[in-house]
């Protein structure tokens, strides 16, 4: 199953919406077939490596890491009769499919047709590599990480918004490396005129060359000042991006927008701004099950607030800024007591280069 594991997560930039899955063939302690995923509308890691092991695949064991699928209702057929044709003994899934569709049929269909089926062999591990997959199955909306770069007292940029580079190259690094594995980044308008990023997930040791994969870039603009000029209204054949503004944003902004190829999404106005649910729940709409946020401390705020996020990632150099009126990694107002504070849940540390980065759920 660490293999099937392996394989699995070969496929973290290609299969979205789908998950992540891998399949390994064993017979008489051999590896006789193995697949990933790879991307939606082709043939599922099981399938593939069934394929490989051929007639190898009688009496043999089918290691999977996500139940193996049993509707009609996609581009692929199912793979459960493909499962009973070949032959194989005894199946064994790391987790079942969250899917509604899937949930526990898949696994179901295999034992009445004789099979050997056990469930659970390496689970947790296999929730965690599809957990945006799982969360967006059951939610519509997609799995939210908030990340940031800061120092240690919490600031990420000056009271001017000098923010280029509180972390180090390695740290940068990484970003891009996530930024090109989710479906989506988002910013507010605060951001994209304080620092003008192109929101881009770049390569090479410069981080000067675009990676062969870029997530839907998304501006929160509630009244359309989003510059024609900035830097993530570019390389739009490349890198795609949203302005999701309130409907009583200027029409005349939004046909500007239109014309230079850009969708604006439009949403009620809750007290001047964008609904933040009812856009998650568009981007669930689109297929979009993770979400990156790299705004500043109001968009932050915003989106904790609203409680959207599922994920914290923080990129702490060995800084310390200062001065009441830096720029906080949330902004808005501070709760009258610790017990609203936002507690985060199976923290982890590591260094990142000379930063060191911390993470939890929320």
């Amino acid at each position: 199953m660490t293999l099937a594991l392996r394989l699995a997560a070969k496929g973290r930039k290609t299969t979205s919406p789908n998950p992540m899955v891998g399949a390994v063939v064993v017979s008489q302690g051999r590896i006789v077939g193995q697949g990933f995923h790879f991307r939606p509308g082709l043939p599922h890691a099981e399938i593939l490596a069934l394929r490989r092991a051929g007639s190898r695949a009688r009496g043999a064991t089918l290691y999977v890491t996500l139940e193996p699928c049993s509707h009609r209702n996609k581009r692929t057929p199912p793979c459960v009769p493909d499962v009973i044709r070949s032959g194989v003994r005894r199946v064994v899934i790391a987790m079942n499919d969250p899917n509604p569709s899937v949930k526990g049929r898949g696994a179901a269909a295999i034992r009445r047709a004789g099979l050997s089926v056990t469930v659970g062999v390496a689970r947790r591990e296999a929730e965690g590599l599809n957990k945006a997959y799982s969360y967006w199955i059951k939610t519509k909306r997609p799995y939210v990480i908030c990340k940031a770069g800061m120092t240690l007292d919490g600031q990420i940029a000056t009271a001017s918004g000098a923010a280029k580079w509180i972390t180090g190259k390695q740290s940068r690094q990484e970003v891009h490396r996530l930024r090109s594995c989710v479906d989506a980044v988002l910013v507010g308008i605060g951001t994209v005129l304080a620092d003008d990023a192109a929101l881009t997930a770049r390569v090479g040791l410069r981080l000067n060359k675009l990676a062969s994969r870029q997530p839907l870039r998304i501006v929160v603009d509630s009244a359309l000042r989003i510059p024609m000029n900035a830097a993530i209204l570019s390389n739009q054949q490349r890198a795609r991006t949203v302005v999701a503004a309130t409907d009583s944003a200027s029409a005349s902004r939004k046909r500007a927008l239109l014309r230079r190829g850009i969708e604006v999404l439009t949403f009620p106005n809750v007290r001047g701004k964008v609904s933040l649910p009812a856009l998650m729940g568009e981007l669930g709409r689109r297929g979009v099950t993770s979400l990156l946020v790299e705004g500043g401390g109001e968009i932050n705020a915003a989106m904790l607030k609203a409680k959207l996020v599922q994920h914290v990632r923080l990129y702490m150099a060995p800084v310390l800024l200062g001065g009441v009126d830096a720029k906080g990694l949330i902004g808005g107002k501070s709760p009258a007591r610790l017990t609203s504070a936002f507690r985060l849940r199976n923290v982890t540390t590591r260094s990142v280069g000379g930063d060191l980065l911390v993470e939890g759920d929320l």
